[in-house]
């Protein structure tokens, strides 16, 4: 018998997240995912510490025009990882394709933020005719660089960043606000609501988990890079470059 779907773990303003909740049982836990709108699939994709929050002002921009699906990583925002789940980005990317599948999503568009582009990326290289468009931010989807790995030794590493990321909380705390551009939306309501997916020391393991992975995931990157070039392919539809342009807009 498939678990009795949660509630949402933390509250936010209703004003800045108005959307209805949806869960796809995943193993004894579950993924939390906004779908809002109706038309050309748009599939987006966020990063650590991050959640479907992220693309608030998207969805509600856009759902007139699209269908958005918004998903939150098994381990952040709303989402509850399975038993035995370990958040590395190879798993994130296998919930992400039984979400696909359950929601049987077609010829839709994939927006990409932060470890949103290897993700997201794992799933167009093996299915490059269901992948109308890419929007990329922010990202990659190859093996890491020396900065990269650098960053990662540090944030993802051991005792130092386990400490950080579990313990003080780091990335919702003090990267993601320092990231912010306009500092002038950096209210206490933004920054709880970032903070609200991570309130114990065994909750915050997801971004500790992703960091590390810049380095240990190296044999997945590099297998999504060895097969990037059948998107090479992509043609330019004139709907999904409507869809994709007004997102870049939207996101900044």
């Amino acid at each position: 018998m498939l678990p009795t779907a949660p509630s949402r773990r933390f509250t936010v303003a209703h004003a800045d997240y108005p959307f209805a909740e949806h869960w796809l049982a995943y193993g004894d836990g579950h993924m939390h995912y906004v779908d809002e709108g109706a038309g050309q699939p748009v599939l987006l994709l966020h990063g650590n510490p991050t959640w479907s929050y992220l693309y608030r002002n998207i969805i509600r921009s856009l759902r007139g025009d699209c269908r958005l699906i918004a998903p939150d990583y098994l381990g952040f925002g709303h989402s509850i990882g399975p038993s035995g789940f370990g958040f590395t980005p190879a798993e994130q990317a296998q919930a992400i394709a039984r979400l696909i599948d359950q929601l049987a999503l077609e010829d839709f568009v994939l927006v990409l933020q932060d470890w949103g582009g290897p993700i997201g990326m794992s799933y167009a290289v093996e299915h490059r005719a269901n992948v109308r468009g890419l929007v990329v931010m922010n990202s990659w989807a190859w093996e890491a660089s020396v900065p990269q790995n650098l960053f990662s030794l540090v944030m993802g590493g051991w005792p130092l960043g386990y400490w950080l990321q579990t313990r003080r909380n780091f990335f919702a705390r003090k990267i993601l606000p320092h990231g912010i551009h306009h500092k002038e939306v950096l209210t206490d309501a933004l920054r709880d609501a970032y903070v609200g997916p991570f309130p114990t020391p065994a909750s915050r393991r997801p971004t500790w988990v992703f960091p590390r992975h810049i380095r240990h995931s190296h044999r997945w990157l590099q297998g999504i890079e060895s097969r990037m070039s059948v998107l090479a392919e992509c043609q330019r539809r004139s709907y999904g470059a409507r869809v994709t342009n007004r997102a870049f807009v939207l996101s900044k």
